[in-house]
């Protein structure tokens, strides 16, 4: 196992701002930063319905495991924050459509954010393959 550690940035003004990476690559692990279903170049969230921002948050969290040399299926952790508990069972669903075997671990949060419109956040740890 090799002691390397290197991190994924997606060029986003906060990463630098707030001192974070969008992921840390430490072997054998990944981890991925809290990511919204934000849409960085139109500077907005993608919807107001939480199913569809916990989607792309999971897009930009594929696409950011794919740097790392791993997957969605490689994903051992998932931590879900909420805005409303109101959004558990919707959240969930698109979660169980994207998770089957082996499903991770889960843990959901109600909690406020930043920015209104937000409305869910995923952070991941995955397993880096090779």
């Amino acid at each position: 196992m090799s002691d390397a550690r290197w991190t994924i940035n997606s060029g986003s003004r906060f990463e630098e701002m707030a001192g974070y990476s969008r992921a840390v690559v430490q072997d054998p692990w990944v981890f991925v930063s809290g990511t919204a279903g934000y849409d960085f170049a139109n500077g907005g969230t993608i919807s107001s319905d939480a199913a569809e921002q916990a989607r792309q948050s999971l897009k930009t969290i594929s696409e950011t495991l794919q740097k790392a040399g791993s997957s969605l299926s490689d994903i051992v952790r998932v931590r879900v924050y909420l805005a409303s508990r109101d959004d558990v069972m919707a959240v969930s669903k698109v979660l169980g459509e994207t998770f089957s075997d082996p499903r991770p671990t889960n843990t959901t949060i109600i909690c406020g954010f930043a920015m209104e419109e937000m409305k869910v956040e995923l952070e991941v740890t995955a397993l880096k393959r090779g």
